[in-house]
């Protein structure tokens, strides 16, 4: 089906003003300042959204996403369940990468794939990351570096520092699987980054910077996250992102009224940290275990995908961040480091991945990913298979 959207304001992530935006299958056609219906009448069937009062952005992407669910710490009980289509959708996620957690033993790679690719058969687009917390890292095939080389999907790896879950990897162990997932990127035409869970240890982002010190690694290869778990890391995580690296900050937790995030991500921007350096994801599906000083299990609750939305707007609304630098912050930036090149932008020939938001609340009314609609007026219109 053809369709098309008339007369919307469009945060590419750059304001470009009002387009009509015509898109065939699952990319983007034509963009135009005003695009004639009736020349398009020999197609027979193509949907017109009027956009007129809405203003469109590239769709969300997801980069930390735990598909088949996570958890554990506090035994069988606590393991999450696995997420579902609409999970994404109602938040404007079109786009998402999934991984293990804390339990890569239990918890399979391979069903980690197959949810993956039963994600994109639904609607939405998908990657995942090949090993957990520990290291030696679980893989598919024989290794990291095959792992990525040889399946499609598969964009990099995940490790774990500074936490007492972590196997505590030695900067030699660090450099191996940082340098293979470099390899297997460039093998593959992949970005081959290094997604690191990094926990409350002083250590903090220390291991990571050892183990490319006196090397060629670029630090845009690393992808630490949930850096906005204590003061001290994210002091670190400043003077990290002005060396050159992309920082994460994790939105998933209750809440979720996105105001902790946000504000956050405002200081970090009145620090000196670039926009262009600044992502959000969720954690969504991941167990979140509150530890004591002794370290024993005290409380458990679970990461939600809808909190990105609400991070998106209290960054606009209450935060005063221009919209072109949140799309940036929740999409583009994160297309940019794993080098998704037809995501996180709104251009010609690039995926019809597409948020429409209402001009003054900006909440979702509409979310159109690889050019289907699966959210109409605010409300699913495509379900996950056994939603």
């Amino acid at each position: 089906m053809m369709r098309l959207i008339k007369d919307v304001k469009i945060y590419a992530p750059k304001d470009i003003g009002e387009k009509d935006v015509l898109f065939c299958g699952k990319r983007i056609t034509s963009m135009k300042d005003e695009i004639d219906q009736n020349a398009l009448t020999s197609v027979k069937d193509i949907d017109v959204i009027e956009g007129s009062g809405y203003i469109a952005v590239p769709g969300f992407i997801d980069h930390h996403v735990h598909f088949n669910g996570a958890g554990g710490e506090g035994g069988p009980k606590n393991r999450t369940p696995p997420l579902q289509l609409t999970d994404f959708t109602k938040g404007g996620i079109t786009s998402a990468v999934g991984l293990l957690g804390a339990d890569g033993i239990t918890r399979s790679l391979k069903d980690l794939l197959m949810k993956a690719r039963a994600l994109e058969d639904e609607g939405i687009s998908t990657w995942i990351y090949t090993g957990a917390y520990q290291v030696p890292s679980p893989t598919i095939t024989e290794d990291v570096l095959t792992d990525i080389i040889t399946i499609d999907k598969m964009i990099g790896v995940k490790i774990a520092v500074s936490d007492h879950r972590s196997s505590h990897p030695s900067i030699e162990e660090l450099r191996k699987i940082i340098s293979d997932a470099r390899v297997g990127g460039m093998l593959a035409g992949d970005a081959g980054v290094v997604n690191i869970h990094v926990g409350d240890e002083k250590s903090g982002l220390t291991p990571l910077l050892d183990a490319i010190e006196d090397t060629d690694i670029p630090i845009e290869q690393l992808a630490p996250t949930h850096i906005n778990r204590n003061e001290r890391l994210l002091d670190e995580a400043i003077g990290f992102a002005k060396k050159g690296g992309y920082i994460d900050i994790t939105v998933g937790e209750p809440p979720g009224d996105g105001q902790g995030p946000s504000k956050t991500i405002k200081g970090l921007i009145e620090k000196g940290v670039p926009v262009d350096k600044i992502k959000v994801s969720t954690d969504a599906g991941g167990s979140l275990p509150e530890f004591d000083d002794k370290g024993e299990l005290i409380g458990m609750s679970s990461a939600s995908p809808k909190h990105l939305k609400e991070v998106f707007k209290n960054l606009i609304l209450e935060q005063n961040i221009s919209i072109e630098e949140a799309v940036k912050i929740t999409s583009t930036n994160v297309a940019k480091q794993l080098k998704l090149h037809d995501k996180g932008v709104i251009e010609e020939e690039k995926d019809a991945d597409i948020i429409l938001l209402d001009e003054d609340t900006l909440d979702i009314e509409y979310v159109i990913a690889k050019g289907e609609v699966l959210i109409e007026k605010g409300e699913p219109v495509e379900h996950g298979t056994y939603e």
